[in-house]
This record gives structure tokens, C-alpha cells and sequence, in this order.
């Protein structure tokens, strides 16, 4: 099957310049909305392939300045260019020599383009025929009956999804029942174990007395311990002092004096006369540097008046 794997048109009806290159296992379309020159792509290809006996009535694009262009290339290596102000026809064979539309009729024959048909058939009848000439056609075919059939399946699937709906609605739901059935055997024997809960609850409530006394008197058992573990520790920092008082030599134990104790004793209202006259004097020097801090700030308040009255 020869197909074709490049289209080139410009200046061709309604189009100014277009380029298609089909790819070798896939589906290309052509589409738009209406006057937009889908049909000028397919009148143009025909032009190209058939002939002038083909060339459309209104061949180049109204406004162009540029004479029309075509240009072909057929999977069996095929060149085909049409162009210039009288659309010269170039052809060039698989081996580079040049032809002309003789060679073009053979490979349009083989190419089974029935080209008076082709050109008196519908928009749709044209696309047709050339998706058969670029080999896709019978694969379009089955994508769309592929496309029907999910088509029909997902209609079906609607129609039912509808009802279900529907259906579903018209049931009553209560939100504060379980997601699933239960049993009566479930029911009995949750029952069960609530109940060993609360006996086992009922026996402890029972013991609550017993282990209050119990835990009362372990604390009292456990500060007594502690008291006393304290006391031992008293009295044994108190004998490792003697044990190293009476490790001294007797040459190096000396009584303390008590001289200065019963000097102080003779003096303690010397002393305290003193004490008192100090504390009087610093409180004098606190009183004084208290008041020279007033006497400060009623200075500056009265420099800042003066100042304000000569302003």
C-alpha cells in the first residue's frame, strides 16, 4: 500500500500554508470549523495527484500575490511538486530521474483514487478515500465501532447507575446503625465480658478499704524507716568527728581561748554604743544625699521656668 508521507500546500483556495506529514503507524486529521479549508486540502491533493483536469475553478488563494505550490511525497519515494504562475508539473521517480503525469496516472492508480468520483463525492466521502490511501482507514473503522461499542456499554452502565440512584433514595438509612449485620453471639458475648469487667470493677471497689489501710501503713512504715535511717546517719558523721578528734596526738590538741569572748562580755556596752553611733551616721549620710537629690531637681525645675518665662 503506497501511502503519503508529505503534504505541502500554499496559496490553494482557502489556504494560505499547510504542511502534513502522517505518521507511519497513526491518524492524522485535518480539522475546523466550516470555510476554514479542510476541503482545500483535499481538492489540493487531488490537483496535485490527478492533474490540471483536476485543478480547482478558484485554484489560487484570494489576495496571495504568490501563485500556488504543491508539493507530495508517496511512500515509495514519488516526488510530486506543482507550482509557478502556470503550476508546472516536476516529477521525480524513486531512482531521481525525472517524469511526468504519464508515471503520476500509474501511481494514482495504484494509489486507487477513482479521481472523477473522487471529486464529485461529499466532504466526508473525500476523507474517506484518503484515510483508505494513507492505510487507516480500516483501523478508523474499528476505532469507531470500538467507540460505539463503549459508547453503547457506558450508556447502559448510566441507565443502570440512574435506577441505583434512584433506588437507593427511595430507602430508608439510619445513621446510628452499625456498617454491618451483628449476631447474637457477638451481642452475648460482649455482654459477657462487660460483666467480667464490672465484677472485677465490684471486687476492687470491695478491696478499696483493706488496700487503703494497707498502703497507709506502708507509708507510715516507710517514713519511720526513713526517720531513723536519718538519725543513724546523724549519729554516724557524729562518731567518724569524735573517731578523728580522739586519733589526735595529745601534742596536737590545743584548747581554744575564750580571752576575746570575756573581753567582749566586759565591753558589750562599748561596743553597742558604738554600733548604734554607726548606724546612725550612715543613716545621716543617706538622709543628706536623699535631700541633696531633691534639692537637685527643684533646681532644674526652677532653671527650666526661668528659662520658659524668657522664651
Amino acid at each position: 500500500m503506497i501511502k503519503i508521507n508529505k503534504l505541502e500546500i500554499e496559496n490553494v483556495k482557502r489556504v494560505k500554508a499547510v504542511k502534513i506529514e502522517p505518521t507511519p503507524s497513526g491518524l492524522t486529521i485535518v480539522g475546523g470549523k466550516n470555510n476554514q479549508g479542510k476541503t482545500s486540502v483535499l481538492d489540493a491533493l487531488a490537483w496535485a495527484l490527478g492533474g490540471n483536469k483536476y485543478r480547482p475553478s478558484q485554484a489560487e488563494r484570494e489576495g496571495s500575490m504568490i501563485p500556488p505550490y504543491l508539493h507530495v511525497v508517496l511512500s515509495n519515494g514519488l516526488i510530486v511538486e506543482r507550482k509557478g504562475k502556470n503550476s508546472d508539473l516536476k516529477v521525480i521517480d524513486p531512482n531521481g530521474e525525472k517524469a511526468g503525469q504519464q508515471l503520476l496516472d500509474n501511481f494514482v492508480e495504484q494509489l486507487a483514487i477513482d479521481l472523477p468520483k473522487f471529486m464529485n463525492s461529499t466532504s466526508k466521502e473525500k476523507a474517506n478515500i484518503l484515510l483508505q490511501i494513507i492505510g487507516v482507514g480500516d483501523k478508523l473503522h474499528e476505532l469507531e465501532m470500538q467507540e460505539k461499542e463503549i459508547y453503547n456499554q457506558r450508556r447502559a452502565i448510566g441507565q443502570i447507575a440512574d435506577q441505583k440512584a434512584k433506588f437507593a433514595k427511595e430507602q430508608p438509612y439510619y445513621p446510628d446503625a452499625p456498617k454491618e449485620p451483628i449476631s447474637a453471639s457477638d451481642l452475648i458475648k460482649q455482654q459477657q465480658e462487660i460483666l467480667a469487667r464490672n465484677g472485677e470493677n465490684q471486687r476492687k471497689r470491695q478491696n478499696l478499704a483493706q488496700l487503703e489501710n494497707l498502703r497507709k501503713s506502708q507509708g507510715e512504715e516507710i517514713a519511720r524507716l526513713e526517720a531513723h535511717l536519718n538519725q543513724l546517719k546523724e549519729n554516724y558523721a557524729k562518731t567518724g568527728e569524735d573517731l578523728a578528734i580522739a586519733r589526735k596526738d595529745a601534742i596536737d590538741l590545743h584548747d581554744e581561748s575564750t580571752e576575746a569572748l570575756e573581753a567582749n562580755i566586759q565591753q558589750i556596752d562599748e561596743i553597742n554604743r558604738k554600733v548604734r553611733a554607726n548606724l546612725d551616721k550612715d543613716k545621716a549620710e543617706t538622709d543628706a544625699s536623699d535631700y541633696r537629690a531633691q534639692y537637685d531637681q527643684l533646681t532644674n525645675a526652677i532653671e527650666n521656668v526661668r528659662k520658659q518665662k524668657t522664651e
